[in-house]
């Protein structure tokens, strides 16, 4: 297993009609904060649209030309972990003008709801575009207190047959969750060692053959992380669907012997 800090950039096109992709879950305090003041501004352009109307159409009718408006062929771009929708083409709105081009009066009245609900999809990129700084400033990534923020009743499974047999030292590990740092790791020596075919492979050392539980992340990160110890109790590698970090203790957060201290 190769470890290395890596951002796909990945550009696809396609039509869809949905229009905000979270971070990582509906648990992303920045997304839902930008998304919800984004909604409220698209109801109030809506309201605003719908006052002025002489002829004012049924309320379920204005939400599903609004729904309808936001389907688009659109761009996609993942950065920093986040998919961006760049819409490009109207395609709900030029369906519904198809839909009613005999039917001028009717147009005229759904006309604006139809284009709001295309361009709302400009505003919905902006409110993704903003999260992505609120996020960065709220969850510092270089900080092991993003991932591990609180511990409950923590305790290290063994995964590899070379890992002695160790217990977890909840108080050091409490202790050093403020002072750990990022460090760099040679994964390529690891995964040359991990590889060596001229070792059997129930002789090869495990660099991290222990995996952290009962840990939760920072409130709103929505981060998903799965936690490893180093063998030499030391050592804290986080790996999340996007990215890798490696961290160092000053003291050892495992003791020889069974039991959870």
């Amino acid at each position: 297993m190769r470890i290395a800090d890596r951002i796909t950039i990945r550009k696809y096109l396609h039509c869809e009609a949905v229009f905000v992709i979270h971070f990582y879950s509906v648990n992303h305090f920045p997304s839902i904060l930008t998304e919800s003041i984004a909604l409220i501004l698209v109801s109030i352009l809506a309201y605003r649209i719908y006052k002025k109307q002489d002829e004012k159409p049924k309320i379920w009718k204005v939400l599903l030309l609004l729904v309808a408006g936001l389907f688009s062929f659109s761009i996609d771009w993942q950065v920093f972990g986040t998919f961006l929708k760049i819409p490009i083409l109207p395609l709900g709105a030029w369906i519904l003008y198809f839909w009613f081009r005999n039917k001028v009066e009717k147009w005229v009245a759904y006309r604006p709801f139809a284009w709001l609900g295309f361009f709302a999809n400009f505003i919905f990129l902006a409110a993704t575009l903003a999260s992505i700084p609120i996020h960065h400033t709220l969850y510092p990534e270089k900080e092991l207190s993003t991932y591990i923020s609180k511990v409950e009743d923590p305790t290290v499974i063994t995964l590899h047959p070379s890992a002695s047999n160790v217990s977890l030292q909840k108080g050091v590990l409490k202790e050093q969750l403020h002072k750990m740092r990022p460090e760099t790791i040679d994964s390529d020596g690891w995964y040359n060692q991990i590889v060596n075919i001229d070792i059997e492979p129930k002789e090869r050392l495990e660099k991290f053959p222990y995996q952290l539980f009962g840990t939760i992340p920072k409130w709103g990160s929505g981060l998903r992380t799965l936690v490893y110890v180093e063998r030499d109790g030391q050592g804290i590698l986080l790996i999340s669907p996007e990215k890798q970090f490696y961290f160092r203790s000053d003291q050892s957060l495992l003791v020889k012997g069974g039991g959870q201290e």
